[in-house]
């Protein structure tokens, strides 16, 4: 059997394959670790130059090389910026970020 990690890159390797134009990625690197991630990450950059690619996700790290970040807050786009910007100001995308760091923090201690 495949693990959860696995299954997602299966799906993104499916996607790829296809070349589209706007690729669309709903939490689909929570299963995978960090160094996965950032792998996958940087081959979408690469593999992709000049398309769109929408990623969702509640992982800062996935986040932060976007060229835009929408915060939505009960359906509505609370906040929009870098990672650099967002972190500057208060909102919910800073209490995201500052609580991930916390729990990386612990975890290595751990």
């Amino acid at each position: 059997t495949l693990s959860g990690g696995q299954k997602q890159r299966i799906a993104i390797a499916r996607a790829l394959i296809k070349e589209p134009q706007i690729l669309i990625m709903d939490d689909s690197l929570s299963a995978v670790d960090t160094e996965t991630e950032e792998a996958i990450l940087q081959n979408l950059r690469r593999i992709f130059p000049g398309k769109t690619v929408i990623i969702v996700s509640h992982r800062i790290s996935t986040l932060q090389a976007a060229d835009q970040i929408l915060v939505l807050e009960e359906g509505q786009i609370s906040q929009r910026g870098t990672h650099d910007e967002l972190v500057q100001v208060d909102g919910l995308y800073k209490e995201m970020y500052q609580k991930q760091l916390l729990e990386e923090q612990i975890e290595s201690v751990s």
